[in-house]
């Protein structure tokens, strides 16, 4: 014991035991958000956010092409859009063809960043694959992005 540390009597907590406490009582309350009692009758696993339908729109309804991910406007003949968080990158090489292809470079699996001069394009190391097809354009990739099935329905461009 230093000379600055005084005795403490019962009952009294010294900062030590307090913080200690109170670092248990914290650690409790956030991993008591981290896991859910599924083992109860009729509980429901969480997923820390609200539940998205699958189907149908937040409005709760139905409308047509609630799942479109773009329009036919959207993605420029000779050209495309990168769709990342959607999972597909959607290329319109000739006017009226629109194509689908994976959004991760064949390389290292960085995300591609654009479709720009007819190329998709990596810009973690420069890789660029052909809009109409996914072949490799400039290495150092030495395989295509695969593709991607899409569909078209009016002006409404979804994954197949």
């Amino acid at each position: 014991m230093s000379d600055d540390q005084a005795l403490t009597g019962p009952g009294t907590q010294t900062r030590r035991a307090l913080l200690t406490g109170v670092g248990a009582v914290g650690a409790a309350v956030v991993l008591a958000g981290c896991g859910s009692d599924a083992g109860g009758e009729g509980a429901a696993p969480t997923s820390g956010g609200p539940a998205v339908p699958s189907t149908g729109d937040a409005g709760g309804g139905d409308r047509q092409n609630a799942q479109s991910l773009a329009t036919t406007a959207d993605i420029p003949v000779g050209g495309g859009k990168v769709l990342a968080t959607e999972g597909v990158v959607i290329t319109q090489p000739t006017a009226g063809q629109f194509k689908g292809f994976s959004p991760i470079c064949t390389h290292q699996n960085c995300p591609v960043t654009n479709v720009d001069g007819g190329t998709i394009n990596c810009t973690c190391h420069n890789s660029k694959f052909s809009i109409e097809d996914g072949s490799v354009k400039a290495g150092p990739a030495t395989k295509p992005l695969p593709p991607r099935d899409i569909k078209v329905t009016g002006d409404q461009i979804s994954l197949a």
